[in-house]
């Protein structure tokens, strides 16, 4: 085979497209606006510096040093934006950290170290403005903790026995709206009520309403279910088994059911008063509240009886204040929070949150934030390119998009006194 050396074309010629687009947006000028002040003389503004983090990944690239040893050589021809070093990027992240907060629970001694950023946090609430985000239109909203884990400097040890961070994200549909990051020693339940006190108030200062609220079963705790009551219309939460709850699971009759392909299901609903012991022994006895509690069994095969039911079933409860739905609707709406795990694989293998690149929680915390951003925008350019190019579906991960669209060999020329992209191939695309 014979190689004829030819000029160099950019082999990720559509992000020259991604890149029109977050100018069309104007985002250069929104980070501009809204990150702290550079100094005059510094050579890398804020659009520099991000437009360039956020090409590693629209790229296919999966941590920082990647500008430098994979793309730098393909970036540096465009008008758009100048590339820095992956130290200079780095730089600029641990400048935004903040120190982080020790809390310890009433009842521990273990001390737990929380990331808060509400300025970050703030910042990707209003991008999502930016990106259509309806403020004033009625949301679902999940909640959950994920484990990302890491031998970092200060990471502590997991329920899992490995080190690594517990970060806790609020998400509405696909886009990430709340980030706090937590060492691996801190549990999901621990300091839930503070946490969601937290993202609550962000969302309420950006006026973007909550109808429902859905999340597992380290959220099923009093205080929590209170602020949840008082923050959204409607909630839908995983109930912890417990003797209470078996005592009245054992009292419902109206048991329905469900014949499947692989099994036999039976749903039932009863009104439920929880955390009764908890109220009586904090005194507080006159918060007691009513809710519906829809319970799902499932016969055993191996026929092990249940400690708390004294039966062979499998049970599953989700606590809600929403007596519209049916039983069934009760269970297929909760069950919908399993695409948050989905986003979690997503943030983990797309977004980098398994390649984390500093050694300490509070500077991390500002790669999550900064990630999680990519990942809503990436989230608006597929939606809106899918519209114009035939070859997209709004569900494609990154790596197809990267395969059908960012790889176009293409190259900038100078022609009549302006820059134009030449685009190699037959690319149907609609500008």
């Amino acid at each position: 085979m014979k190689v004829l050396k030819s000029e160099q074309i950019n082999p990720f010629g559509g992000l020259n497209f991604v890149i029109d687009e977050f100018e069309r947006l104007g985002l250069g000028s929104f980070l501009t606006a809204n990150l702290p002040s550079l100094a005059p003389q510094c050579s890398y503004d804020w659009k520099d510096i991000l437009y360039s983090f956020w090409s590693i990944y629209f790229c296919g690239g999966d941590c920082i040093e990647d500008i430098s040893s994979n793309l730098k050589g393909h970036l540096d021809h465009n008008p758009f934006f100048k590339i820095p070093s992956p130290d200079r990027i780095l730089d600029r992240m641990k400048e935004l950290s903040l120190p982080k907060d020790l809390f310890t629970l009433p009842r521990g001694t273990s001390l737990h170290q929380f990331s808060l950023h509400h300025f970050l946090n703030e910042l990707n609430l209003k991008l999502l403005q930016k990106l259509n985000l309806p403020a004033h239109e009625n949301h679902t909203l999940d909640y959950d903790n994920t484990i990302l884990f890491t031998n970092k400097l200060d990471s502590r040890s997991t329920y899992k026995k490995s080190f690594g961070y517990c970060p806790g994200v609020g998400i509405i549909e696909n886009k990430i709206v709340f980030v706090e990051n937590r060492n691996g020693n801190s549990a999901a339940k621990d300091l839930q009520f503070e946490t969601l006190t937290r993202m609550f108030e962000e969302l309420k200062k950006q006026n973007i309403n909550i109808d429902s609220f859905r999340a597992d079963a380290a959220s099923y705790q009093v205080n929590v279910i209170d602020l949840v009551s008082k923050n959204t219309n409607k909630f839908f939460i995983r109930a912890c088994m417990s003797a209470a709850l078996a005592q009245r699971i054992s009292e419902i009759n109206n048991w329905v059911k469900i014949e499947t392909n692989s099994e036999t299901i039976f749903r039932g609903e009863i009104t439920f008063t929880p955390f009764i012991r908890t109220l009586k022994r904090k005194r507080e006895l006159y918060k007691a509240k009513d809710y519906r509690l829809v319970v799902t069994k499932i016969e055993r095969k191996d026929k092990q009886v249940n400690l708390f039911t004294k039966d062979a079933y499998l049970y599953s409860a989700i606590l809600t204040n929403d007596y519209d739905l049916s039983v069934n609707e009760v269970v297929s709406f909760y069950n919908q929070r399993g695409a948050i795990e989905k986003e979690f694989d997503v943030l983990k293998n797309d977004f980098g949150w398994n390649n984390l690149p500093f050694s300490k929680l509070e500077q991390n915390t500002v790669f999550l934030m900064f990630t999680a951003m990519c990942r809503n925008l990436y989230q608006y350019i597929i939606e809106k390119f899918s519209i114009k190019y035939e070859g997209l579906n709004p569900k494609y991960r990154i790596k197809k998009f990267i395969f059908r669209f960012i790889a176009i060999p293409a190259k900038w020329i100078k022609t009549s006194r302006q820059q134009k992209l030449r685009v190699y191939g037959n690319i149907h695309f609609k500008t």
